[in-house]
């Protein structure tokens, strides 16, 4: 199945969630937080302003992002969960 985003919505791949902490210790499935990074998967066409003109996201396919860690709406596709949020609930994109 594709999914295709409308207007300035954003379709993510949230990053794994973090097993271990940076002393080796286990987390506990029910202690780990959700992720605030991932994958840009899809991104829609952007806003159309008060002049009908479509503003562009700032935002690709392909981009590793930080985002609020209560953005999104959580969806399914084909069993893998992904997150679908408007581009104001992405907070930077991450370049290496």
């Amino acid at each position: 199945m594709t999914l295709k985003p409308l207007g300035d919505r954003v379709l993510v791949k949230p990053a794994p969630k973090e097993e271990k902490t940076a002393s080796g210790l286990y987390i506990s499935s029910g202690a780990q937080e959700k992720p605030q990074r991932g994958e840009v998967i899809a991104v829609g066409a952007g806003k159309v302003n008060d002049k009908g003109e479509r503003i562009a996201l700032d935002v690709q396919v392909g981009d590793q992002v930080y985002y609020g860690k209560f953005g999104g709406s959580d969806i399914k596709i084909d069993g893998e969960n992904y997150l679908l949020m408007r581009a104001d609930d992405i907070y930077a994109v991450i370049t290496e």
